[in-house]
């Protein structure tokens, strides 16, 4: 089912299925909300599933501002209030598992348990041949700078040699990275890419500092493609003495995409984790 759920500021288009406790699954660039029908229709049957789309991606209205995980993670606590939900466990992918981070930090009243997908914890350990690593966010630097990175995306397959760049295989239908890539044709959304991207720079040159001393207590199974091209593996060790409760999956055959490309994996882990 799809609908409309008026936020304060802002019209987010969600998909729901299933009945049951309810459980967030939240995307990453540069997809939307459809990036989780594999994994939709295998826990259908036990929870009920809501797949927002993020704020300036899919359908949810593009309003020019928030386009950072923080306003992400604030979005999604004012849709659990908007739809009566008192408490949801977090299934989050790319920038939907940093977002879940973040919800597990600041709102573990709100969230049971979490599942996320090839995205950082904050807290890896820093070292001088992460520097060798830099190259992975090639395409981050260039979606941030002002006017060249919406034309990119506007005007160019950036998006899509992305998602068929990032896999072990070609998880992708016919037409699927199309229609993601036209989503980023409408200017508004192209512009929202490249300021959250901006956010990731400043981000990523601050450091983990803001949350070294940040515990997160919400039980948490972290699941990684050991070989995705744009987050380095290496930056998982190092939440072993922040977190209450964090296990971390490798998976050896699988790249970034890796709901895409095993979404019966991360279905049957979900559901035991869950669970």
């Amino acid at each position: 089912m799809h609908r409309f759920v008026d936020l304060e500021g802002l019209r987010v288009h969600v998909a729901e299925a299933g009945d049951g406790r309810p459980v967030l699954l939240l995307h990453g660039w540069p997809q939307h909300w459809y990036m989780w029908r594999g994994v939709i229709e295998r826990l259908a049957p036990q929870f009920r599933l809501i797949a927002p789309d993020l704020r300036g991606f899919g359908w949810t209205e593009a309003p020019g501002r928030g386009y950072d995980a923080d306003t992400f993670a604030a979005d999604q606590i004012a849709l659990l209030d908007a739809l009566e939900i008192e408490s949801a466990s977090v299934i989050g992918h790319d920038w939907g598992g940093w977002t879940a981070m973040l919800l597990g930090l600041d709102h573990p009243d709100r969230i049971e348990r979490m599942v996320v997908c090839n995205a950082p914890h904050p807290w890896p350990r820093l070292a001088p041949r992460l520097a060798l690593e830099a190259w992975r966010a090639w395409y981050a630097a260039a979606l941030a700078i002002p006017l060249l990175g919406p034309r990119l995306l506007q005007q160019t397959d950036l998006a899509g040699v992305i998602l068929r760049g990032g896999n072990v295989g070609t998880p992708f239908q016919r037409g699927e990275v199309e229609a993601y890539v036209e989503s980023f044709r409408d200017p508004a959304h192209a512009r929202a890419v490249s300021n959250l991207y901006r956010y990731y720079l400043r981000l990523y040159a601050s450091g983990p500092g803001r949350w070294r001393s940040r515990r997160l207590s919400v039980p948490t199974l972290l699941l990684f493609g050991a070989q995705d091209r744009y987050i380095s593996p290496k930056l998982m060790p190092g939440y072993e003495r922040h977190a209450d409760d964090m296990q971390l999956e490798l998976i050896p055959d699988s790249g970034h995409f890796l709901v895409d490309e095993k979404p019966e994996l991360v279905a049957r882990r979900a559901l035991a984790f869950l669970s």
